[in-house]
């Protein structure tokens, strides 16, 4: 076995900081978000939730390096979501309906991404994302660290106020409403965006053409737009029993649009794209004319393409 090189060397001592600082992270909004909170075994049920979402990231990385597939990667991370919500609400003492709704808003939305992700990979047979780093134990170890932190800070919202406790517990009302209210719009957005684009991609006369139809006529990235929304949803849905350190929460939202805007969503994606079509008139002009996230209301005036 050859000796690694610098290169890798320097890539493995990245993710060994990358690693501790997600772990890091984690515990800072366990211990912010546990204020206030309910106890299982004398342990605050957050700070629980949130060490098993690390916890079953690392133990599922076990069969992937060994396997070196990705395979499971993004089910799992659906699955953590799902997992975690659905104890969370069984082990609170005494659930109120905030604390069933917010756990049933989190579980939907992650049966319906790890379908469609599961899906997704099973259709390509891999997943172009990890390549390079698959080989590498410790690389490979980042990326489900940062998956452990990913579920953790966005599911924050939901999880913090279904585990607080009972006193500091506040009735439905119109926020709660409003809450809900942009979540299913989220949702639906999200839904359909993602649908479009697979009905897309599945017709031969779309082969290396880019989407303009439908959502994607009045918004770039318009699933990006309702994954945003769906979490802003949450976070106004869980808003009203926060209380102190407890708004760590806010981070759920924020996160979830960083994340998308300005990390490993649209930048991305955006580049691929302008490498594929930038030197395309067609793929111009929806690029110049096309909001990147939020859908503009008016009637589009880009030529259309048959989906």
């Amino acid at each position: 076995m050859s000796s690694p090189t610098p290169t890798e060397t320097k890539s493995s001592r990245a993710s060994l900081v990358a690693i501790v600082v997600a772990l890091v992270i984690g515990a800072l909004v366990a211990l912010a978000g546990s204020q206030n909170g309910a106890m299982l075994g004398g342990i605050p049920l957050f700070a629980l939730a949130v060490a098993a979402a690390y916890g079953i990231q690392i133990l599922a990385f076990i069969p992937a390096v060994i396997l070196r597939t990705e395979r499971f990667f993004d089910l799992t991370g659906s699955l953590t979501f799902l997992a975690i919500s659905v104890a969370l609400v069984l082990l609170t003492p005494l659930p109120d309906a905030r604390s069933w709704i917010l756990a049933v808003m989190v579980a939907l939305w992650a049966v319906r991404l790890g379908s469609f992700l599961a899906t997704r990979v099973h259709k390509a047979g891999s997943d172009g994302r990890f390549d390079e780093i698959k080989g590498s134990p410790v690389r490979f170890l980042q990326v489900w660290v940062i998956q452990g932190a990913w579920v953790s800070i966005t599911a924050a919202a939901a999880w913090i106020a279904i585990s607080t406790d009972a006193a500091n517990r506040a009735p439905i009302g119109w926020l709660t409403v409003v809450g809900i209210v942009v979540w299913v719009l989220g949702m639906v957005i999200e839904i359909v965006a993602d649908a479009q684009k697979s009905a897309f991609r599945a017709d031969p006369k779309n082969k290396d053409e880019f989407i303009r139809t439908g959502l994607w006529s009045r918004s770039r990235h318009p699933n990006y737009f309702g994954e945003i929304v769906i979490w802003v949803g949450v976070f106004v849905t869980a808003a009203p029993v926060l209380t102190g350190w407890q708004w760590v929460a806010v981070l759920s939202p924020l996160f979830v649009i960083l994340l998308l805007t300005r990390v490993s969503g649209i930048p991305l994606l955006e580049a691929r794209a302008e490498k594929k079509w930038g030197d395309r008139a067609d793929y111009i002009e929806y690029r110049d004319s096309t909001p990147a996230l939020i859908p503009r209301l008016t009637r589009p005036t880009v030529r259309q393409a048959a989906a």
